[in-house]
């Protein structure tokens, strides 16, 4: 298994950070040790001292594929949560500033938090989903997935290109604007069409 995360999947989100808008997708990926299970508690890491929080849609791959035509790509996931892609914010931008890689930043255990999957069905079509992120009870994050750059769809299109994807795999679809910093004592609420399916403690 598999995390695969998209960055800067909305304008707003990559304006804040002070990114420029991309043409094509924005991959980087997570190990499966990164994954936070649903309901479990986020230990604040030692390395850094601005962890964020960034609430994305994340979908399930349900079906093995390679150069899947976008099309034929809503047969390859049938479930849908919401996810925190956790961030060491400083580490980020020590190793950006550096031109390093910055998966220390991104891929650290426990980075990739995950809600209750939910089945997609009509009525949770991944193109029309509104989200919030929650912290300590105020809204944080308020997302709807028509704002994406690129779709699910054309997400998994242009990543089978490059990597096989595989039952079970993850996919982080980017966040909307909002991010923000995360303390010890902090709690995390993800609401998805109205349902709570995530929550984080952080300690």
């Amino acid at each position: 298994m598999k995390i695969i995360c998209v960055g800067r999947n909305y304008a707003d989100h990559a304006k804040e950070l002070k990114n420029e808008v991309p043409a094509e997708p924005v991959i980087f990926m997570k190990p499966k040790g990164a994954v936070l299970l649903p309901w479990k508690p986020l230990y604040y890491p030692e390395f850094t001292d601005d962890l964020q929080y960034e609430c994305e849609v994340v979908v399930k791959i349900c079906k093995n594929g390679k150069y899947i035509q976008e099309k034929f790509a809503d047969k390859y996931y049938d479930q849908v949560t919401l996810g925190i892609d956790f961030t060491a914010r400083d580490l980020q931008r020590t190793q950006q500033a550096k031109g390093l890689p910055w998966e220390i930043a991104k891929a650290f255990d426990g980075s990739a938090a995950v809600g209750e999957f939910v089945p997609i069905t009509v009525e949770t079509t991944v193109s029309n989903l509104a989200f919030q992120l929650k912290k300590n009870g105020e809204t944080v994050q308020d997302g709807h997935t028509r704002n994406m750059l690129f779709t699910v769809d054309q997400i998994i299109a242009y990543v089978s290109k490059f990597f096989t994807i595989n039952i079970g795999d993850l996919i982080f679809t980017g966040t909307p604007a909002g991010v923000g910093p995360v303390n010890p004592g902090d709690m995390l609420e993800g609401i998805l069409q109205g349902n709570k399916v995530l929550e984080v403690e952080v300690r």
